[in-house]
């Protein structure tokens, strides 16, 4: 068996990899052919093959297999060709990031100073009326169930005008020859724990009880000693626990750490609006500042928590800054204009009548800022991601380039989320509009009553600062990313030419 061993190229043979023309070459194998994102090229033959991003090119000369991405190949072998070229600087230079942060400083700085001087020590305390939410509650347990005759326990009476045809008559006149439930309940927590009290329920009441099932009870010290406790709604807790658990494990496997930085934002986010901004406006500070100022800490937080302190984040965070301040400008105009009041309901009534010092109309426009607030994140950081990533794949291209190309995107992104934001709240209103209907009301009579002109221009508003937020957006990061001057790489010395590997071919 003899051996012949290949001699190796002349010193002056050139490297023959083409790559970035900030590329350095480790190797005398080829680097030819297009890039996969990184820049690593890997080839066979005289290393010809697909790159990377980062112009790494892995030619394997006589068929060896790659390195290691900086030139450091298996032992033996021979034609490594590797190119190491860097891709393009980061898109946004020193300077832009100095431009960005004289901005957004301040501004986090006045939402810091904002949350400090609006701080509320707490809800005002009040006397608990019994109405509504306003009433003291306990937990409670069905433990006995009867069935009884509706007349025996007085549970039903004749309509006073005896006509059965009405839906009074009828309630009553099925009541009378019904069936009713005699449940027994027990009191679990509180003073009274272990106390037990009796309730009648209607065959046509809507809500049944069943044996063991856990209950809502409200308490009022001022009436009989029979009549102090009685069921207002079935306790949930559990169920719902159980929905946001799976809510919470979905969001953790496909979002992965970036899901888990969502949750911890969204947990931020509740706790501002339950420590801050409901107690801070029920102390009497004005709804629309409160509302400003803890949207803006909401939006800070969940920005960058979730997707990182870096420029893109911060052009997203501009961009939904404007957009409030927007709405905050045309839901202030169009709710004084349209002399919307905000008390319409039961519970506005209520709380009116508790704190008369709040601005009833600016808790409407709060609502409307706060409402909006999450739907526009996700328009500005779509848009911003989409501007930097057309960047990424073309540096070439020019504000007006990417600004052209971006909205493209963002004209699908409004027309979806302008149909969602009107859809959500044409859901939350389903019952009233229901009733509207059922009163055959004609569609102005229904759009100029309060209670619906309140959700048309939450809407509307809403609506107006989610488009405008695409063209401004899309603008801010084009602007940001096409201003970029990045600096010139420093030039690298020329490495010495690489000799071929000493392969030895056995002949059999």
């Amino acid at each position: 068996m003899t051996t012949m061993q290949q001699p190796p190229p002349p010193p002056s043979e050139p490297p023959r990899g083409h790559g970035p023309a900030n590329s350095h070459w480790d190797g005398s194998g080829g680097g030819h052919g297009p890039r996969d994102g990184h820049g690593h090229s890997f080839g066979d033959g005289q290393g010809h093959g697909p790159r990377d991003g980062h112009g790494h090119s892995f030619g394997d000369g006589q068929g060896h297999g790659p390195g290691d991405g900086h030139g450091q190949g298996p032992p033996s072998g021979g034609g490594h060709g590797h190119s190491h070229g860097h891709g393009p600087a980061a898109p946004v230079s020193q300077h832009l990031r100095k431009v960005i942060a004289a901005v957004l400083i301040p501004f986090a700085t006045a939402v810091v100073v904002g949350l400090v001087v609006l701080w509320p020590g707490g809800a005002p305390p009040h006397e608990r009326t019994g109405v509504g939410f306003d009433r003291q509650t306990q937990s409670a347990t069905v433990t006995k169930i009867e069935e009884v005759d509706c007349s025996s326990v007085n549970a039903s009476g004749v309509p006073p005008t005896g006509d059965t045809s009405t839906a009074e008559g009828s309630s009553a006149q099925q009541q009378a020859n019904g069936t009713c439930k005699k449940a027994t309940i027990r009191v679990d927590t509180g003073n009274d724990k272990g106390r037990t009290f009796t309730e009648i329920v209607q065959p046509d009441q809507s809500r049944q009880l069943d044996q063991g099932q856990e209950v809502v009870v409200a308490y009022e010290p001022a009436a009989p000693k029979d009549l102090q406790y009685s069921v207002t709604d079935v306790n949930r807790r559990f169920p719902m626990a159980l929905l946001a658990g799976i809510f919470a494990l979905a969001v953790v496997v496909v979002g992965r750490l970036r899901g888990v930085m969502a949750l911890v934002a969204l947990a931020i986010s509740f706790l501002v609006l339950t420590f801050f901004i409901l107690p801070a406006i029920l102390q009497g500070s004005n709804p629309l500042v409160v509302a400003v100022v803890g949207a803006s800490a909401i939006m800070l937080t969940a920005l960058y928590m979730c997707h990182g302190l870096s420029a893109r984040t911060s052009v997203a965070a501009l961009g939904t800054l404007i957009s409030l301040l927007l709405i905050g400008v045309l839901g202030s105009g169009f709710i004084g204009w349209a002399s919307l009041t905000g008390n319409t309901d039961d519970n506005t009534g209520l709380i009116h009548g508790l704190y008369p010092d709040i601005d009833m109309s600016g808790l409407l426009l709060a609502g409307v800022i706060i409402g909006s607030l999450g739907v526009l994140d996700d328009v500005t950081v779509t848009q911003t991601s989409a501007v930097w990533e057309l960047h990424a794949a073309n540096p070439s291209m020019g504000w007006r380039g990417l600004y052209r190309a971006a909205i493209r995107i963002g004209r699908d992104h409004i027309a979806s989320v302008v149909n969602t934001l009107v859809l959500a709240y044409a859901g939350a209103a389903l019952p009233l509009l229901l009733l509207f209907s059922i009163a055959q009301s004609s569609v102005g009579t229904v759009a100029n009553s309060e209670l619906v002109a309140e959700e048309i221009v939450r809407t509307l508003v809403g609506s107006i600062g989610l488009v405008a937020s695409v063209p401004v957006t899309t603008a801010l990061a084009a602007l940001v990313v096409s201003a970029d001057r990045p600096g010139t790489p420093a030039t690298e010395p020329a490495p010495a030419p690489a000799r071929a590997g000493r392969g030895r071919r056995r002949k059999r």
